[in-house]
């Protein structure tokens, strides 16, 4: 009874109410020194100020008299059906906010239409493989990043786990969308109102007592070191990944998708300073500021039942064991360990051996034969997964929060 698996009971229909009785791990290892030159940067230069000491100042402070203000709920209201790029902000917004969102709502002038164009068509054609590795890869990856664990654990979103998992999920979709930043997409629009959203947690989460007790001696929490841990969570993480696969891509499309995700991070607040230039600086980046972080928590731990449950609900828990494996295969054992995912000892080196020849078949580089049946298995379940939580046309609703997690 001591090795009863969480996950079966969150299939059964248990509480993840009782975590706050869970014992907390220790602070993750320390930070190392910000050494990344920020001529590696879209800005090409760079005051090279280490981004753990900065935020989003002028929202952070608008926001956070928004909530003293008792502004909240017809802030939220007001912005409720504000969801397109080229909509006017709807009138009635407090003056201080508005003419801050009307700035916030810019595209950087270094922004290619063709190189968003090229993101649309590689996301287009390598859905499959990218709304997987987002919603699986990059959803499991996040819940051993401890900052952005605890974040979101005590945060109002964590209340609800599975809303929340599925709104960061989406994300990676919503980025590749073919009108992701045209006039009638979403994306700016998704963008500002997320750096609200952010700024509101920058004010509410150090007055969250589990926060302050876990939180290894940070003060504010979702800084732009913070955020570049998760950039790198997901286009580099994804690439990464992609290239081990050996999909075949072009310059094109692969300049394409690292350039979506730059325009991305400016549209989500990230100084231009701090955002890569190329896959090298990115990649140089993510082993600085991403690999040494990696660790267990208690709220990474909830975090990953929350995830897997919304996948067992695809099909009941049928499929449950193979995903695991998938999981565990795509994210790597150190990783898989850490969020503690089931080893799978018999399927995840039958996954191993199947996925590579289900992306050499899918990309036309051998022949049906060659490919066991249990990939087919694992592939319309993935299927299954992209289809149902990141259609096209599912809506985020983000609304500012004015409380933390209920204790």
């Amino acid at each position: 009874m001591a090795d009863i698996n969480r996950r079966r009971l969150l299939l059964a229909g248990g509480s993840l109410g009782a975590f706050g009785a869970l014992s907390l791990a220790s602070p993750a290892r320390a930070r190392s020194l910000w050494t990344w030159s920020p001529t590696g940067s879209v800005a090409g230069s760079g005051a090279g100020v280490d981004p753990e000491w900065v935020w989003d100042e002028e929202v952070d402070a608008i926001v956070a008299d928004v909530i003293r203000r008792g502004q909240v709920p017809m802030v939220n209201d007001l912005l409720r059906d504000w969801v397109r790029n080229d909509q006017p902000l709807p009138s009635g917004l407090p003056t201080d906010l508005g003419v801050w969102m009307e700035e916030a709502r810019k595209m950087p002038a270094w922004a290619n239409t063709a190189k968003l164009q090229a993101a649309v068509e590689f996301t287009r054609r390598k859905g499959l493989y990218t709304g997987a590795l987002y919603g699986l890869g990059s959803g499991l990856l996040s819940t051993a990043i401890p900052r952005e664990a605890r974040a979101v654990y005590y945060s109002k979103g964590g209340a609800d786990m599975k809303d929340r998992v599925a709104k960061t999920a989406q994300l990676g979709y919503d980025v590749g969308d073919r009108y992701a930043y045209q006039p009638q997409g979403g994306m700016i629009a998704t963008s500002v109102r997320t750096r609200l959203v952010h700024a509101a947690v920058r004010h509410l989460l150090p007055q969250s007592p589990g926060w302050s007790r876990t939180s290894g001696g940070q003060t504010v929490p979702i800084s732009q070191a913070d955020m570049m841990v998760t950039w790198h969570s997901l286009p580099t993480y994804v690439m990464k990944t992609l290239l081990k696969w050996k999909v075949p891509m072009t310059t094109a499309e692969s300049e394409g998708f690292l350039h979506v995700w730059q325009v991305s991070a400016h549209m989500l607040g990230i100084k231009d300073e701090y955002i890569p230039a190329t896959w090298a600086d990115a990649n140089a980046q993510s082993r600085q500021v991403l690999d040494p972080i990696i660790a267990r928590t208690p709220e990474g731990e909830a975090l990953t039942d929350a995830l897997l449950g919304i996948i067992a609900e695809v099909d009941a828990g049928l499929t449950e064991p193979l995903i695991n494996a998938y999981s565990r295969y795509i994210v790597g054992d150190d990783v898989g360990d850490k969020i503690g995912l089931d080893r799978e000892p018999i399927l995840k080196p039958i996954v191993a051996a199947a996925w590579p020849l289900v992306v050499a078949f899918r990309e036309g580089l051998i022949p049906l034969p060659g490919v066991p049946s249990i990939a087919w298995v694992l592939e319309e379940a993935l299927r299954k997964f992209v289809l149902l939580f990141m259609a096209e046309g599912r809506p985020i609703h983000l609304e500012i929060p004015d409380a933390n997690r209920p204790s």
